[in-house]
């Protein structure tokens, strides 16, 4: 069982750290200038992966390598079903694969100022215990040393992982979700290039990101838009392979816009975690202990 498969069964699928699409696309697109220069695919690989063994790689080699080269082995895999050069069918996908890191760099870069608001919001109650002790209060002794203490240091820390927890989710609800948008446009147009009929084309596409193991996209959304491209194709006469490349093109602008709006909304949304967590952990750490402090004394001297 190869290892694209066992990843596959388990889910185990580990995340590409930023910036690796960019870098992936780089090889390919230093791939599809090799082979338009006629240098045979067996001599081309290892220049492109270091290290790679001299003969002409397989598209589920390609697809074993993960993350983005998923979707450089089912663009191969296609090319080689239909016959459709494969430097022009390198070129298509680097465009891509550079053009969706674009895509989730400027998300990550809209998500960093209330991402990291929200990481230093989160350190706020143990601040408050620092400050409490700065200020004479005896905090760090009330909250080990009596039942009432450990009560509000228990509570505290809850709160704060809770908060921190929910933050991190929302943070990742907000970014941009995985995968390459208007992949399968972005194949559909390497097929037809090669001449084969349209329901040809969408077999050999879904056997394609099968084989690559890429997920269709939940929703269907974007199955549906690539059908409708092909319809009206067919009733227009008129070529689908601009128009599915428009199509992907519009695809990952839309996630690009959609990004932007979530990392917008998701400064007033961890609101929610500060005032439901931060704040209750804020005055049980440091307030509480201090309120708990001062009567003890008041006590001691009554």
């Amino acid at each position: 069982m190869s290892r694209l498969r066992v990843a596959r069964l388990f889910g185990r699928r580990r995340a590409e750290p930023p910036g690796r699409d960019a870098e992936t696309a780089d090889a390919v697109l230093r791939l599809a200038v090799l082979l338009e220069a006629g240098v045979p695919a067996a001599r081309a690989w290892p220049y492109v992966r270091p290290g790679a063994s001299a003969e002409s790689p397989s598209p589920a080699a390609i697809a074993e390598l993960g993350g983005a080269w998923r979707a450089v082995g089912a663009a191969w895999s296609v090319s080689a079903a239909v016959g459709a050069p494969l430097a022009d069918s390198l070129r298509a996908i680097a465009a891509a694969l550079r053009d969706a890191q674009e895509t989730a760099d400027q998300v990550r870069v809209t998500l960093a100022e209330p991402a990291g608001t929200a990481r230093l919001m989160a350190w706020l109650p143990l601040v408050a215990v620092a400050l409490g002790s700065a200020l004479g209060f005896d905090t760090v002794s009330v909250l080990v040393g009596s039942p009432a203490g450990w009560a509000c240091g228990t509570a505290g820390l809850l709160c704060m992982v809770g908060a921190r927890r929910w933050s991190a989710r929302l943070v990742r609800r907000a970014g941009t979700p995985e995968g390459i948008p208007g992949l399968r446009a972005e194949l559909s147009a390497i097929a037809l290039r090669g001449g084969v009929s349209v329901e040809r084309a969408e077999g050999i596409v879904g056997t394609a990101l099968a084989s690559a193991g890429i997920d269709e996209p939940a929703t269907g959304d974007e199955s549906h838009a690539d059908a409708d491209i092909l319809t009206l194709s067919r009733e227009a006469g008129v070529p689908a392979v601009e128009l599915l490349r428009a199509t992907a093109v519009l695809a990952r602008h839309r996630v690009r816009t959609e990004g932007r709006l979530r990392a917008a909304k998701l400064a007033s949304h961890l609101l929610i975690p500060l005032g439901v967590c931060t704040l209750p952990a804020f005055l049980l750490l440091g307030v509480a202990p201090m309120l708990l402090s001062v009567l003890g004394t008041t006590a001691l001297n009554l």
